[in-house]
């Protein structure tokens, strides 16, 4: 005799995504680390909102030039927030490979695996409103003005092979005007507010128990929920023995 069943995902429950914002260089990849660090028992996936850019690779040298890296458009948010809601349904996404070299996609991706806790990084990401919709936990990592451009100048020339005049000139006409346009007023989304990036333990401390008690919650409601058998509207049909 055969039984008509459907298989279905058990006891899956949506991961908690932590979204991190802040200005150019103001500590949000080592806040994101050490937060992760800290969640020893939770599985963790990273997503890097500079991974979105848009593919610029059609313009040429001079319209490039022209291009304001800083602006919400610049950046292929429908794509960020498909990623985001694959992964809150448990599925695998393949995140995008930047090449600012030549400010184009690399025809590779990086696989993303569903986790416990999804932590998205970005200067514009509370800007956005479909991507705040998907934040459980927004955080904004603040740094001063000057500490952020050393950094960015570090940052840019070592890893970007920006030359150090290229860098000066795109902070002062597009970098710091759009922090002060986009990244400055999302702060006031943000749950938690990091002074001094990542070397503020005490506030990175709270992130962290914020999000364990958030985790226990979900685990705890999990466990004392039945897991119910779903049947299939259309059946797969189990030999019998």
């Amino acid at each position: 005799m055969a039984i008509d069943v459907h298989s279905w995902k058990i006891g899956l429950v949506k991961p908690l995504i932590i979204g991190i914002a802040g200005g150019t260089g103001s500590g949000k990849s080592t806040v994101a680390r050490k937060v992760a660090e800290a969640l020893p028992e939770a599985s963790v996936a990273f997503l890097e909102m500079d991974a979105y850019y848009r593919d610029f690779r059609h313009l040429t040298l001079e319209q490039l030039h022209h291009v304001n890296w800083d602006h919400p458009d610049a950046f292929d948010v429908e794509l960020l927030t498909t990623h985001l809601e694959a992964l809150s349904r448990g599925e695998r996404v393949e995140m995008p490979i930047y090449e600012f070299a030549s400010h184009s996609r690399s025809p590779r991706t990086r696989a993303i695996q569903p986790a416990d806790v999804v932590v998205v990084d970005g200067i514009l990401l509370l800007s956005d409103p479909s991507v705040r919709e998907l934040c459980d936990v927004k955080v904004f990592v603040d740094a001063d003005p000057d500490i952020r451009l050393i950094r960015r100048i570090r940052r840019d020339t070592a890893v970007r092979g920006r030359t150090l005049e290229s860098v000066l000139e795109q902070y002062l006409t597009t970098v710091q005007p759009m922090h002060l346009q986009f990244v400055e007023p999302s702060k006031r989304y943000a749950d938690v507010i990091v002074p001094r990036g990542g070397s503020n333990t005490v506030a990175i401390e709270m992130i962290v128990a914020k999000i364990q008690r958030r985790l226990d919650a979900r685990r705890t409601a999990r466990e004392a929920s039945p897991t119910p058998l779903l049947v299939s509207a259309v059946p797969t049909e189990i030999p019998s023995a």
